[in-house]
């Protein structure tokens, strides 16, 4: 989610509409005249489940097959092929199964059906009143009806940050082939088509739309025929929950693919965007931008909108259709409004329809949510997601105001400094009134929004100084608009100083046509207050200002400067460990899985979007969140499915996984900021629950030697090991659990996080040679409190083989309290592999057997 929206929801009291059950619902009294949005899925498989053959037995019994094409069916002689995806009569199948089932039930009485899952999940959304629902609840063939609930939304330099340019992309041949025959969807606010960044022209490479994509543009007005490219090659909006609220504003919100809002325009470059396009913004240039993928194609499911954000039926309806096209990679931006309750956090309609997009081999990236830096305040649950946390990078903008008495002061802001540091006078807005202004004890006229009320005499030629109030952050004030004030009151430049009620909110660098600083820092903006008010001269009587004594000048903020402390993780990026339920039980699974750069990121901006109001009308914007370092991953494994083609997502993450450095610039440890008030003074070295495995290695990731690979039956096993959890896995994925079961601490993942260590336990891990021939020796660090052992510690394998690990963990002493460790395991050709490891609570025997 970008930066001027991290406040709104700290500060917001947050009114969730979900409400998650184990198997069935649970319903509140309310009217019957009361509807809702209800998400239903049905015990019957979806099309994803199926096979081939299987498919066609399923298509026979249901008598969906004519005589003529079940006459044709497969013989000994005939492959199965798989025909879930491209053969939609299943689909229609389901669809009107749904049809019949409503029917039946709500027999003449009033109803809406929103949508027809059938491809990941099988089911639909349906607005029906409480007591409706608890009949369709009744049926047998019903496996869970669940109240909707709402979600939200979670560059030049990072390419050559990451290494790109002379690492991963000349492996894949250069910007003008990396990401080549890889889609990309998206799972956002829609995009703008005529951005340069999503041209299909900017090459004179032939670019061919993937032949295994099957997806459609939309057409509207707002989205004309012709949006679509070879580059953008789906585009499709979802907004039926949306719309049967009432709250669907199609003069703001577009029934279409297109953003409004920004956002979803500003992540697809990340990922994907064109390379070497020029950044101009306020009339400054700041280079070229690139998407990680460059080469990569894009396909785009609006299921969120600016004016309220999304709802799970939606972004359900969106997934399946993704799912469904054919889309290689899948990235979500977004996050819930509330952790899931119920039995556990990955039982939900949005991380189970994820989980059947992974068997169908699409890799998953989530954004871990702005929640942070407090512990469990992840947003993304499951271990078949992979969640991305969010780092600054080494690139900095910053300009300064120096003061008549020598002191300077940091500031932001993407603005010009005074010619050749030349002083101004300062002059504050509350002390620049006009006579005609009535309302003088009104606060908010220092805010510089109204030139009306300011006497332009005082102000001409000087600095205005403008306070930066708790207005900004709810775009109640603009710093767009105090700067046409300046303007046409003739003002040398503009100081925003920050209200001391404005706490922990990082103020993106923004574009400025003059002169311009935002001091974000209380303490400095007192420093600056008290010598612009100490300078002030007052005749003797009156006690009016008869002179402003202050003066300054500002240093310009338009030329980057590079930190050799990057990358370090962002104070609102939501932290581990994972709550595997809502009592806040810890998972034996590392979250986030990853951190990537989230910090400052410039990208392609909408020509509509109206979420961050300093860039209306810019085509490039600098925000941040981890809504910006999830698609950062996203372009990533493009490039690793194109050398990879075969790779699971679960072998993509591994490389993703296994290869992330855990050093900054200068070689020390990767830092975490601790807190909202001076991030930078509040900061300790990263944990894994802080930043999963590290930080991103693009190049390496494509050469990752070993790897951990998970399937969906894998992961149908670690739910089928949930107790009680039987019947809620039935219910979503129509398979039964047999007596084989695994805990989440025995999936092959690259980390091993244990929970509640009770003396001792023996840890399996099976890594796959995806390299030459290669001889390896592990060395591990124990976490604080435990002792480790890993066999072999030496060990050869061939390409292609596998090899188990056993990793041994004793309690050493009792304690609550997180402790860290990781296993390397480095080959004579040059791979290193990085397992993090987490301990939680310990138990040690010596207390037991007291």
């Amino acid at each position: 989610m970008e930066g001027n929206r991290l406040m709104k929801h700290l500060m917001a009291v947050v009114i969730s509409l979900g409400l998650f059950l184990s198997g069935r619902v649970v319903f509140c009294q309310e009217d019957e005249t009361d509807t809702s949005v209800y998400i239903v899925t049905l015990k019957q498989a979806p099309a994803v489940h199926y096979v081939g053959e299987e498919l066609e037995l399923e298509l026979e019994s249901s008598s969906v097959l004519s005589h003529k094409e079940s006459s044709g069916r497969l013989n000994k002689f005939n492959k199965p092929r798989n025909i879930s995806r491209s053969d939609r009569r299943y689909s229609s199948y389901l669809n009107k199964v749904h049809d019949s089932l409503l029917r039946k039930v709500l027999k003449g009485e009033n109803y809406l059906k929103l949508y027809s899952y059938h491809y990941l999940i099988n089911g639909f959304a349906v607005l029906v009143t409480s007591q409706q629902a608890e009949k369709l609840s009744r049926r047998q063939q019903v496996a869970n009806v669940i109240l909707d609930f709402s979600v939200r939304t979670a560059t030049t330099h990072t390419p050559e940050f990451l290494g790109l340019p002379v690492g991963a992309w000349v492996q894949e041949g250069g910007p003008e082939l990396a990401g080549e025959g890889i889609v990309i969807g998206f799972i956002d606010t829609g995009i703008d088509p005529i951005h340069p960044s999503f041209s299909d022209e900017i090459s004179e490479h032939t670019f061919p739309v993937p032949k295994h994509f099957s997806g459609i543009c939309e057409v509207t007005s707002d989205f004309p025929s012709g949006s679509c490219n070879r580059k953008l090659i789906g585009a499709r909006h979802f907004a039926a929950s949306a719309i049967t609220r009432g709250i669907f504003n199609a003069s703001q919100d577009y029934a279409s693919p297109f953003d409004g809002d920004g956002h979803g325009t500003h992540t697809a470059s990340i990922a994907a965007g064109n390379h070497g396009i020029p950044v101009v913004v306020a009339g400054h240039s700041f280079g070229n931008a690139s998407g990680m993928a460059p080469r990569s194609h894009i396909s785009v499911y609006k299921a969120l909108y600016k004016s309220f954000g999304g709802f799970a039926a939606d972004v359900v309806a969106a997934i399946d259709q993704a799912a469904q096209d054919g889309v290689d990679v899948l990235s979500l931006s977004i996050t819930p409004n509330r952790r899931p309750p119920g039995l556990a956090t990955f039982f939900n309609p949005i991380d189970m329809a994820l989980l059947s997009a992974v068997k169908a081999g699409i890799f998953v990236i989530q954004a871990a949510g702005n929640t942070g830096p407090s512990p469990r305040s992840v947003s993304s649950f499951s271990p078949w997601i992979f969640t991305v946390g969010a780092a600054a990078h080494d690139r900095v903008y910053s300009n300064s105001l120096i003061l008549g008495n020598n002191v300077t002061i940091p500031g932001t802001g993407l603005a010009s400094g005074t010619d050749n540091g030349t002083m101004h006078t300062l002059v504050s807005a509350t002390h620049a009134l006009n006579n005609r202004t009535t309302d003088m004890g009104n606060m908010y006229l220092g805010e510089c929004q109204d030139p009306i009320s300011l006497n332009k005499d005082l102000v001409q030629g000087n600095l205005l100084i403008c306070s930066y109030s708790i207005r900004f952050v709810l775009g109640l004030s603009t710093i767009k608009q105090a700067l046409e004030t300046a303007k046409n009151l003739s003002a040398a430049g503009v100081v925003f100083y920050m209200d001391p009620f404005v706490i922990g909110f990082q103020i993106n660098p923004t574009p400025m046509a003059m002169p311009g600083v935002i001091i974000p820092s209380p303490d400095d903006s007192k420093i600056l207050m008290q010598y612009y008010n100490s300078s002030l001269e007052r005749d003797g009587l009156s006690k009016k200002i008869v002179k402003f004594g202050a003066v300054a000048s500002i240093s310009g903020g338009l030329e980057a400067n590079y930190s050799n402390t990057a990358p370090k993780v962002m104070y609102y990026s939501a932290r581990g460990p994972d709550p595997q339920d809502a009592f806040l039980d810890n998972a034996d699974i590392l979250k986030p899985n990853l951190i990537a750069p989230g910090n400052f990121i410039w990208s392609a901006w909408s020509s509509l979007g109206a979420d961050s109001v300093e860039f209306q009308g810019e085509s490039f914007a600098m925000l941040s969140g981890t809504s910006m370092a999830a698609p950062h991953v996203a372009g990533l494994a493009a490039l690793i499915k194109q050398r990879f083609p075969n790779f699971s997502p679960s072998a993509i993450g591994s490389a993703l996984s296994t290869t992330a450095s855990l050093y900054n610039k200068q070689g020390g440890p990767i830092m975490a900021q601790r807190a909202y008030t001076k991030p930078d003074l509040n900061q300790s070295p990263a944990t894994p629950f802080d930043m999963g495995s590290g930080f991103v290695n693009a190049t390496a990731a494509l050469d990752p030697g070993l790897i951990f690979d998970s399937s969906f039956d894998d992961f149908l096993s670690f739910l089928c090991g949930i107790n009680g959890s039987a019947p809620v896995v039935l219910n979503y994925t129509s398979l039964n659990c047999g007596i084989s079961t695994t805990n989440a601490v025995d999936l092959n993942l690259p980390s091993i996080t244990i929970a509640k260590l009770n003396q001792s336990r023996v840890v399996l891990r099976s890594v796959t040679n995806i390299a030459r021939d290669e001889s390896y020796i592990v060395n591990w660090s124990a976490p604080y409190g435990v002792s480790v052992s890993v066999t072999p510690t030496r060990f050869f394998i061939a390409s292609g083989q596998k090899k188990i690990l056993t990793v041994s963990f004793n309690a050493t002493m009792n304690g609550t309290a997180a402790s860290f460790g990781r296993i390397g395991i480095y080959g004579n050709q040059g791979h290193a592999i990085n397992i993090p490891l987490s301990v939680i609570l310990k138990i040690s025997s010596n207390s037991t057997n007291s």
